[in-house]
């Protein structure tokens, strides 16, 4: 598949994730609730700046991410799986070293709950590993 287009399809995962989590059925009242955040001062945001900045965020994630579910393996320099399950555990992995400390500090120094933490960790959990999935299910293993 065409990297440009394998990482565009990544890149809409986070819409389409968040689309689901932060749903009035789903985490929405939780994290409303935990940030403050009322139905009012949610619709006096530009949903075109933040949806369209949202999406070259993601574009720009898929760059590292891509690299990090495709190199060659370190134990004897055989490629390491194109795989869905392959890209989804480093996706996952990535998440736990990168996202999760993230959201704790930007949690603990703006004083938010464990519920904050969770429903942003469990987001961002979620949509890397089905981003690394795709990835890794898409491109070619770096070097091979």
């Amino acid at each position: 598949m065409n990297p440009y287009l394998a990482q565009g399809l990544a890149a809409i995962v986070p819409m389409i994730v968040g689309f689901l989590w932060y749903n009035p059925k789903t985490f929405e009242p939780a994290w409303m609730d935990t940030i403050g955040m009322t139905k009012e001062k949610q619709a006096g945001g530009n949903m075109a700046v933040i949806f369209g900045v949202s999406l070259l965020m993601a574009f720009i994630l898929t760059l590292p991410l891509s690299y990090f579910v495709n190199h060659p393996s370190q134990f004897g320099g055989e490629p390491s799986g194109d795989t869905f399950g392959h890209g989804a555990f480093h996706g996952v992995f990535m998440a736990i070293l990168i996202a999760m400390p993230i959201i704790a500090n930007k949690a603990l120094f703006e004083q938010r709950s464990f519920k904050y933490f969770l429903i942003n960790f469990g987001y961002w959990a979620v949509t890397l590993a089905l981003m690394g999935g795709i990835l890794d299910a898409a491109l070619p293993t770096v070097g091979s």
